[in-house]
């Protein structure tokens, strides 16, 4: 795939593979290739040796300490990243967060939570889904009513990734109940979790993982201060917010290093004396998904090489989930049934996790939506 890209974007590559070599921890290193999650700690630490290097935030401007990267840049750090596999800059401070405060929020917004949030010295989560308004966002029905102060906010979240240990909340709360439309009444705010009045539960998810939460809210303040932009303007900010969120959301860099691991597999099984014939069609599969891979690839480069309409991004994130599902499962039948034992290790939990893939971001039920509408309306 280098033949895509240009001879300083290769050697642009090679940078951040060298520095990710020297920097990255191997027990680090070797936890994620076999399947695990990078933990608070591990995130931190990693953080922080970026954003060292200047490399905290690839998207955000130099003005804000970040690294002022194109999209091609971008995409190539993600991919090598991916591939190492190392961890992602934060996800929720540095491509959801930080992003709105830069352009919509306050100056006093700005000069205090961005340079923390690029350090990793706060982490943030995600407040948006709750029951009954997950992929129907617009109906949410969190209230943050107004006082003479600024809000209270009364009600829940659910599926909030990593509020046991966040500091911080990014919300959307609906202000005017009485809007014309629902997504009109809705305003985001910034919310300590230190607050009195909230409540984290854990949600324990099919691979035996904690890192999902209900959050409630009973009568929590929240200064004036902390209102992003302006009243009931929330859904705007929040699209753009998703925006950010997908823009890589195909997981490409991803999908690679898995594709790697199985003919890593493939190998060891091959050394094992396993029969040529025996090990063609898992051979066969994975040159499959590895080609569906390169598809995509392509097809994502057009995209934010803007050659193609990016309002058909959904199919990036649908085709993305289900081939970093499909090697994912690849990859546990050839380690055969006990791979899949859940108390074995973190080979099964990575192949659960991986069926949420296609939900969490936008479901590949609504991808497809959206996708049909875009059509019809370019049609």
């Amino acid at each position: 795939m280098d033949l895509l890209y240009s001879g300083q974007h290769q050697a642009f590559r090679q940078e951040i593979r060298e520095f990710i070599a020297a920097n990255l921890p191997d027990d680090m290193r070797q936890r994620l290739r076999e399947g695990g999650f990078a933990t608070k700690a591990d995130t931190e630490l990693w953080q922080r040796r970026l954003n060292a290097r200047g490399w905290g935030a690839p998207a955000w401007p130099k003005a804000w300490g970040g690294a002022g990267w194109d999209a091609a840049e971008q995409q190539i750090f993600a991919d090598e990243c991916a591939c190492a596999p190392a961890p992602p800059p934060h996800i929720f401070n540095i491509t959801m967060l930080g992003p709105v405060l830069i352009h919509f929020g306050s100056d006093a917004q700005r000069e205090y939570f961005l340079p923390k949030l690029l350090n990793a010295d706060i982490q943030v989560c995600q407040g948006f889904s709750e029951p009954g308004a997950g992929s129907d966002l617009a109906s949410l029905k969190t209230r943050a009513e107004r006082t003479a102060d600024g809000y209270l906010v009364n009600g829940q979240k659910i599926w909030t990734s990593q509020a046991h240990y966040s500091d911080w909340i990014f919300c959307l709360v609906r202000t005017d109940p009485g809007a014309a439309r629902p997504q009109a009444g809705i305003s985001f705010l910034l919310v300590d979790l230190k607050s009195p009045g909230i409540t984290v539960r854990p949600i324990v998810s099919i691979d035996g993982r904690h890192s999902l939460n209900e959050v409630f809210f009973d009568n929590v303040r929240v200064p004036a201060e902390k209102l992003v932009g302006q009243e009931n303007r929330g859904w705007d900010y929040a699209k753009f917010l998703l925006g950010h969120e997908r823009a890589y959301i195909a997981g490409i860099g991803r999908s690679k290093e898995r594709v790697a691991y199985a003919r890593a597999v493939l190998a060891e099984m091959e050394a094992a004396g396993r029969p040529a014939d025996a090990l063609a069609p898992w051979r066969g599969r994975i040159a499959m998904i590895e080609a569906d891979l390169h598809a995509l690839e392509v097809t994502q480069l057009r995209m934010h090489g803007g050659h193609a309409d990016m309002k058909l991004s959904p199919m990036l994130k649908a085709r993305g989930s289900e081939i970093f599902q499909a090697i994912t499962d690849v990859i546990c039948r050839m380690r055969g049934a006990a791979a899949l034992r859940a108390d074995t290790g973190t080979l099964a939990k990575s192949y659960l996790y991986s069926r949420a893939v296609s939900v969490f971001g936008g479901s590949t039920e609504v991808q497809k939506n959206i996708l049909s509408a875009t059509l019809l309306d370019l049609r």
